[in-house]
């Protein structure tokens, strides 16, 4: 079945029981794992679609979808040291397929969409944690929803995305200068797709997974940026093809790839992958699949935050992740 007359067929269901993203009839049978669980408090707003940043040790909770498909503009702030929430001023654009990066004490969110199979957008906004207040900036050259963006060297890179739910994937990448509010065009992506996931690793962005477009198979692909020359290159696939918001980290020079779904099939799968090696290797599942989630990384542990499980029930679930034990904890469930 076409991937967007699945994600029609899943809206409908979502009206009638309240929540979702895909087929809840199957989903890999790597859902549970030997872990501690301990009840944490849940995010206040459970959520899909969002996009989470990382200031001073706190994770920020930015945007997405709520389980009556509401778009959100709420923001939401997570403690892990103490295992609180905080709301904070909301951003001035309710969008689902929101990007956001920090730099220099600012996280800014780009990009996303504001209702379902409304096109892209290209605004970017600023928020400062410091004074709770958000501030418009120059807009991206490209309006589009469900790209990825890395930092390097103060510099944010959007890579790829759709500028319609009926569309192609993009290949476009645009890099932002925050210091002076300015975009610039970079080198394309070799693969177009839509639904990836980014991270840093020694200066270098990887673009993992995704679709080419909405209605196709998810992709394993994966391909290195370097900043610093505007080159590509093509590195070992992914173990696991996935899109639609699977999420990755990178910690101590590792990026952990995390949840996702591929045709109908939603993930618990981690993969973990070594830019120095160019190789993967499986870990521990995360407790319960889902997709549509969003992942941040403080103190050397990954926060997988929000998503969408296979029943299709909207998550405000946190769940903790130990790669040096390779371990989950559930941080919040609701």
């Amino acid at each position: 079945m076409m991937f967007n007359h699945i994600i029609f067929s899943i809206l409908v269901s979502i009206i009638l029981i309240g929540c979702g993203k895909d087929s809840a009839t199957e989903s890999t049978d790597d859902s549970t794992t030997d872990t501690d669980w301990i009840d944490r408090t849940p995010m206040p707003t459970a959520r899909s679609h969002l996009s989470t940043s990382v200031m001073d040790g706190k994770i920020y909770a930015i945007g997405g979808v709520a389980p009556n498909l509401i778009t959100l503009s709420t923001v939401e702030e997570y403690n892990p040291l103490t295992d609180t929430w905080t709301e904070k001023a909301s951003m001035p654009t309710a969008r689902r397929w929101v990007q956001t990066s920090t730099v220099g004490g600012k996280i800014y969110a780009i990009g996303g969409n504001e209702a379902p199979y409304n096109p892209g957008i290209s605004t970017i906004e600023e928020y400062d944690p410091n004074t709770n207040t958000w501030t418009t900036k120059t807009p991206m050259s490209t309006a589009r929803f469900g790209l990825s963006n890395s930092v390097v060297d103060g510099k944010i890179y959007a890579i790829g995305g759709v500028a319609t739910a009926l569309e192609a994937g993009l290949s476009t990448v645009e890099e932002y200068d925050p210091m002076t509010d300015t975009w610039s065009t970079k080198s394309p992506m070799p693969t177009a797709r839509i639904g990836l996931s980014t991270s840093v690793v020694n200066g270098k962005i990887y673009a993992i997974g995704g679709a080419p477009i909405r209605g196709e198979a998810a992709l394993s692909t994966v391909e290195e940026y370097d900043p610093m020359i505007d080159t590509w290159s093509t590195k070992s696939s992914m173990p696991t093809a996935r899109a639609i918001n699977s999420a990755s980290c990178s910690v101590n020079g590792i990026i952990y790839v995390i949840g996702g779904v591929s045709d109908h099939f939603t993930f618990a799968t981690v993969e973990a992958y070594n830019p120095a090696t160019d190789t993967w290797t499986t870990k521990s599942p995360m407790p319960g699949a889902r997709a549509f989630l969003s992942t941040s990384a403080v103190n050397g542990k990954i926060y997988a935050i929000g998503g969408v499980a296979p029943n299709l029930i909207t998550l405000s679930t946190v769940e903790e992740y130990n790669p040096l034990t390779d371990t989950w904890t559930e941080k919040a469930s609701m």
